[in-house]
């Protein structure tokens, strides 16, 4: 294990309190939910299985979980109120994990699991399962008691992890899990439709979400229309707001509004405004996310936000200073600071100190070709959208206005490009 990085027994997080960043409280943990993985690959730690006070069980991803510590799991606020329903690649680690019959590699001697560790990452959101606390001889009601107990990697036991040569969807899903979003792309592309749909299906909402942004059109289509409508959503809510509100104005009028209905109504307004634009303008190319601070922030607090994994290298390339509201669409936009800047300055120097205010903004109908001559011109790869108002609506990045530039089936020939490509992740 990495310095500096914790050990938690699952045992010690049963039924603690689970709270927002206000501090009040929203449920506790009943379970965790674990992804197994082809071999003695270390489980991924996908979520918790959270009960809120009126009883529902939710799932919490782990990228939602902002500290675990002093008995009380932290959460950036934004929950998913829809019941959990446990899919057929996940096990429950409390339910189904402990207590279970597995075998010490190196003897084969059958234990008992009394409890199982997890561990962040290093410098990354992602947790896993990384050891396992068991027990030697029979278990049993009068036998419990009695036994050598220790503390052994996961990969020192068998009985837990899928068949190395299985054929099911969970035996691909594992096998290319390392990859990265585009290279699974690539992968589902050339499936067939049965499997692609199986797979996709077993991926977690994050991750789907990610490898359809990178899908043609008609094989976001048809994977979303496979989902049930519940889950289409929470993926939906888990894309950038502006590849969702493209895959639905792919949709029929009905289909895209029940979808709508169904997502949380803040994620379902950044889509519907998004929407409300044509396709190939600066409004309908944006997204609503780009990172706003107010003027009386810092450097620090400024480079925090910049830190965030979740966000892209052209989103995270520089930083948008407004007068509230933060969120878009915002106050009065000041002006840009970019990231190479923020780096030059102290820590405690004022954001409204560094502005940029004399590059020029784009207005939401700016239509593609002055959008792209504008990132052009000004060696950009992000630029700030505002109306006439003066608020900040949110941001076009390089890579969208490239998406749209490109020709309509530039995927599909970038897949046949690939199709003889090492794929792996490097």
């Amino acid at each position: 294990m990495a310095a500096g990085v914790p050990r938690i027994f699952v045992s010690h997080l049963s039924g603690i309190a689970v709270f927002d960043p206000n501090g009040d409280q929203v449920g506790r943990v009943r379970d965790l939910v674990a992804m197994l993985r082809v071999g003695r690959k270390p489980p991924r730690l996908l979520g918790l299985v959270v009960e809120l006070t009126t009883r529902r069980r939710i799932f919490l991803p782990m990228t939602r979980v902002t500290g675990i510590e002093s008995g009380q799991v932290i959460t950036t606020g934004v929950l998913n109120v829809r019941r959990f329903e446990q899919r057929p690649t996940e096990r429950l680690v409390l339910g189904e994990l402990l207590d279970r019959r597995v075998r010490l590699v190196e003897t084969g001697e059958e234990v008992t699991v009394l409890d199982i560790s997890v561990q962040q990452l290093p410098a990354r959101r992602e947790w896993e399962i990384d050891r396992v606390f068991v027990r030697k001889g029979r278990s049993g009601a009068f036998r419990r008691s009695r036994g050598e107990t220790l503390t052994v990697e996961w990969s020192a036991v068998t009985g837990f992890s899928l068949e190395e040569h299985g054929q099911g969807a969970e035996s691909l899903l594992a096998t290319f899990e390392q990859l990265k979003p585009a290279d699974l792309a690539n992968v589902l592309h050339h499936l067939s439709a049965k499997r692609r749909v199986e797979v996709a299906s077993a991926l977690d909402d994050d991750r789907l979400a990610d490898v359809l942004e990178e899908l043609p059109e008609d094989d976001q289509v048809e994977i979303l229309g496979k989902l049930k409508e519940e889950r289409a959503a929470d993926v939906l809510e888990a894309m950038d707001p502006d590849d969702a509100a493209d895959l639905l104005s792919e949709l029929p009028e009905e289909d895209k509004e029940r979808l709508l209905t169904l997502m949380e109504p803040d994620e379902a307004a950044d889509v519907r405004r998004l929407m409300a634009y044509e396709e190939k303008t600066a409004g309908g190319l944006m997204t609503t996310e780009p990172i706003v601070l107010r003027p009386d922030a810092t450097v620090a607090d400024a480079l925090a936000r910049v830190r965030n994994p979740d966000l892209s290298p052209a989103l995270a390339a520089q930083v948008y200073v407004c007068r509230p509201p933060d969120e878009t669409p915002t106050g009065k936009y000041l002006g840009t600071v970019h990231f190479q800047r923020l780096l030059r300055d102290p820590p405690y120097t004022l954001v409204s100190a560094l502005l940029d205010d004399s590059l020029q903004t784009l207005g939401p109908e700016a239509p593609l070709p002055v959008v792209a001559g504008f990132f052009a011109t000004y060696d950009m790869v992000a630029a700030p959208v505002v109306d006439e108002s003066g608020s900040l609506l949110g941001a076009v990045t390089v890579d969208d206005v490239l998406d749209h530039m490109l020709p309509e089936d530039w995927r599909e020939t970038e897949f046949h490009l690939n199709e003889g490509a090492n794929t792996h992740a490097s």
